[in-house]
């Protein structure tokens, strides 16, 4: 516990560099969020409504996954550069498969008889996509959203490789240096990041589910 509160006296003595890293940080993670959803969200709607390219689409984004973030970071660094732009393009294209490979699982994932229900009602394509379709498939997508958001906030520390900041600068101080208080001035606000979008996410996803499942096939 001794060097938590070194750690703390330490972010103290530097607050500004800490804000530096926080403001960063933030700024990498919500922006490369939200180009991933409304990028990804619109494209596993489009993936859900076809068959065998679709298929291969998804199946292609799935095995990206396994992909470390680092390997994605040095594969891009001698198109993208270095700096904050590159890094958010990192970082959005880090997160688009938990995203897109929900959206599509949502959509996919409707029971037939709803949607029949609706046409049967006059609903226009629009209408039961905005009104019926979404609505139901929100808590995946939202599952999806919440891994991508776990996934960038962690991801961004490597951000500090190509100079774009964050709490990752702390991090390689710290081990370059050998200095472990200065490691954790790093990785727990990472993690208190990381834990608190975990909390709200799913906070969210557990709100807007439905309260019965019998929109969605039985498996």
């Amino acid at each position: 516990m001794e060097i938590i509160g070194q750690a703390f006296a330490y972010i103290q003595n530097h607050l500004d560099d800490f804000q530096k890293a926080l403001v960063a940080h933030l700024q990498l993670s919500l922006l490369a969020l939200f180009l991933a959803a409304v990028t990804c969200v619109p494209l596993g709607i489009l993936t859900s409504r076809f068959g065998t390219v679709a298929r291969v689409i998804i199946n292609g984004v799935g095995i990206a996954r396994v992909i470390p973030s680092i390997a994605v970071l040095l594969v891009l660094l001698p198109v993208i550069g270095v700096g904050f732009t590159p890094a958010v393009v990192t970082l959005t294209l880090l997160a688009f498969p938990p995203i897109l490979i929900n959206t599509d699982a949502g959509m996919r994932g409707l029971d037939p008889a709803t949607l029949e229900a609706a046409r049967g009602m006059g609903m226009a394509w629009y209408e039961s996509l905005f009104e019926v379709e979404l609505p139901l498939a929100l808590p995946v997508i939202i599952g999806g959203i919440r891994t991508a958001t776990i996934e960038i906030i962690a991801s961004a520390t490597l951000a500090t490789f190509i100079g774009a900041g964050g709490f990752g600068d702390f991090i390689t101080q710290g081990l370059g240096g050998n200095d472990n208080r200065v490691v954790l001035v790093g990785a727990i606000p990472v993690a208190i990041l990381a834990l608190v979008a975990e909390l709200l996410l799913a906070t969210l996803q557990r709100l807007v589910s439905p309260t019965t499942s019998a929109s969605f096939k039985t498996t």
